[in-house]
């Protein structure tokens, strides 16, 4: 049936409810409703399309089935002034290929659209949007029945971190990626043999650059093609959660690239991002920045997180460069920023956008959750919004990550002279729920590799890194290590290449690889490990003044369990040394990183030591042990 616009309309799929919550910014299941979705109507196989474009004069929707005739299906714009454009278009089904051609208000300007709600995209570097309706059926229902288990503050949280493309690669077939399906597999044996509790993946939405790694983002509702079908990406996912794994993804609501085709002036004007240049345009990443105070934007991105999160059952989402969304002087020299209306820097139309995601995700699924990527001091990241703070569940922990690679990349006889580095996390640990990560960010740009930045000989090197995950998984917080580190990759990452798994035949990068499997393995069973890792009850010094030896020594605590961890950052072996402890009897050692077994010396305590009642550091009873050098032990007393 033709309009008084000239287009065809169709089902009335898009209510005057859905539009006013749209116009609302409160709408947060766009994607039943927008995009592309094959049926039959009027007695026609096709599909009803509707796009967003209130400054058009005219949209068209052009594609496989029409010859990519802009003239032969124009939508209708709808009567209320939503500026939405919708109608049925028999002949465009399942798999076919579209855009559309949007011609603007503004000088008359013409341009060919990808889908902002598309569910599926032609494989880089083709542009198009594709008509995808999923038939996927879900078989994880134990997984999602029990995951508030998982993925509690009180859980043990141990997150792989993957970047799809490059983790393994078939060098039979011109050293492709694994498909979603082939990773499904691999990746699920792999993580559970490691004893990894989630995986995180660097973004999967579709995207135009693949040197950005996935944080350029063009399509917000679509796993990317480069891996196979978004079936096939369910099938990851579903796989997964069978073997007991969480799945993170990462995900990018602050900018988005300026590629013609995508969402930069979609209907000729400045619909998604800000038209101000000082507030439209990233001057680090050349992209586009979403305008957060137009609400149907705001809709736009709380649909999105709600996709991956109802449709694709993931269990979190991490918000990628939350800083640059907090800060209107974020990458911008003096005089480049336009002052909020109260001559401040803060960005409070974003502010009040994350406060509104959070609080819309966790009403929905309590049961996940929503981790920033947040670089600063802003107070109350992970705090709830009634009290004042952002709603996140947690906050990835930056400043660890600094001070702890840049306190181990020094000599060991430097050392003394910044034990302060070492101990700085601990005066702000409580103070957010972090995730201590060490990230793909430290592995690239120069920086080189993990046991690349551990100082000495080759010996030294392993015995360092080592030491860093030992001092990582005894330290308050969630635990994120890049893949790679878990077996002592030697070359900086590379996301056009394989990870070098051909290592792990020399014994050093095994014995890592053994070790990190092992803390995993503890952090998960020993309660006193994860149970109380945002609460100052979980945790206490012994020992943090020794910096003449480079010794930390500690205690992590839950009600149930108690476990001491002493690190010597030296590669001087220390025997004699006296730590207090709270407990007399028998400390067993259940761990120790200078085990034969991981490429050590074998020097330990034989299994574990007596506690005599000696006082020290405040404590009734003490140990002495032998601390290996550049070598981290873990004790628990007998019987608890």
């Amino acid at each position: 049936m033709a309009t008084e616009s000239g287009g065809i309309s169709g089902p009335d799929i898009i209510t005057e409810y859905d539009i006013y919550l749209f116009k609302r910014g409160e709408h947060a299941g766009l994607h039943t409703k927008f995009g592309s979705r094959p049926m039959r109507y009027g007695g026609e196989d096709g599909s009803f399309f509707a796009v967003w474009a209130p400054n058009a004069a005219s949209v068209s929707v052009i594609g496989d089935w029409n010859g990519w005739n802009p003239q032969a299906d124009p939508l209708a714009s709808r009567p209320d002034s939503s500026g939405v454009w919708e109608g049925f278009v028999p002949g465009a089904g399942q798999g076919m290929r579209y855009k559309y051609h949007i011609v603007s208000r503004h000088h008359g300007l013409a341009a060919d659209k990808g889908d902002p709600f598309a569910r599926f995209w032609e494989t880089p570097p083709r542009t198009a949007s594709v008509i995808r309706e999923s038939a996927f059926r879900w078989s994880d229902g134990a997984w999602m029945e029990t995951r508030h288990e998982h993925n509690g503050h009180e859980s043990p949280i141990a997150i792989y971190e993957v970047h799809a493309g490059s983790w393994r690669r078939v060098p039979e077939e011109g050293d492709r990626p694994l498909t979603y399906r082939e990773m499904a597999d691999s990746l699920a044996g792999y993580v559970c043999d490691m004893g990894f509790t989630h995986v995180e993946f660097l973004p999967l939405m579709e995207h135009p650059f693949e040197g950005s790694w996935g944080y350029q983002t063009e399509g917000y509702f679509a796993p990317t093609s480069r891996f196979g079908t978004p079936d096939d990406f369910m099938h990851l996912i579903d796989r997964l959660h069978r073997h007991g794994i969480g799945v993170i993804l990462d995900w990018v609501p602050s900018h988005f690239p300026a590629d013609d085709y995508g969402l930069a002036r979609f209907d000729g004007t400045h619909l998604f991002e800000h038209a101000h240049p000082s507030r439209g345009f990233h001057p680090e990443w050349t992209s586009c920045i979403f305008n957060h105070g137009r609400y149907e934007v705001q809709a736009f991105l709380l649909s999105s997180a709600m996709f991956w999160l109802d449709q694709c059952h993931v269990d979190g989402l991490r918000v990628d460069a939350v800083s640059s969304m907090l800060y209107l002087d974020y990458a911008r020299a003096s005089g480049e920023w336009v002052p909020n209306r109260y001559g401040g820097r803060e960005d409070l139309e974003a502010i009040a956008f994350l406060r509104r995601l959070n609080e819309v995700a966790y009403k929905k699924h309590p049961d996940v959750q929503i981790i920033a990527e947040e670089s600063t001091a802003w107070p109350m990241v992970t705090r709830p919004t009634y009290t004042g703070g952002l709603g996140f569940g947690m906050k990835w922990n930056m400043g660890w990550m600094h001070d702890t690679l840049r306190y181990f990349s020094k000599d060991p006889v430097y050392r003394k002279y910044h034990h302060d580095e070492l101990l700085f996390s601990m005066v702000y640990a409580f103070t957010e729920n972090f995730i201590l990560p060490l990230s793909h960010d430290e592995v690239v740009h120069g920086k080189g590799s993990l046991i690349g930045r551990m100082p000495g000989d080759d010996w030294q090197k392993f015995a360092g890194l080592r030491l860093l995950f030992g001092y990582m998984y005894t330290h308050p917080g969630k635990k994120l290590l890049f893949m790679g580190g878990e077996f002592g990759q030697r070359s900086e990452w590379d996301h056009t290449r394989s990870l070098e798994w051909h290592v792990l035949d020399y014994p050093p990068h095994e014995g890592v690889q053994r070790w990190v499997r092992d803390l995993n393995r503890l952090y998960r069973s020993e309660p006193a490990l994860h149970k109380r890792d945002f609460s100052p009850e979980g945790f206490a010094w012994v020992d943090h003044l020794d910096w003449e030896q480079s010794v930390v020594s500690y205690l992590r605590n839950s009600d149930d369990s108690t476990v001491l961890a002493a690190c010597n950052f030296t590669p001087v072996p220390r025997h004699g040394y006296r730590i207090g402890v709270p407990a007399g009897g028998f400390w067993r050692e259940l761990l120790c990183s200078d085990a034969v077994c991981y490429g050590g010396s074998g020097c330990g305590n034989f299994g574990g030591c007596g506690a005599e009642p000696v006082p020290s550091h405040g404590y009734p009873f003490s140990l002495s042990l032998t601390l290996p050098p550049l070598g981290v032990v873990v004790l628990k007393p007998e019987g608890r």
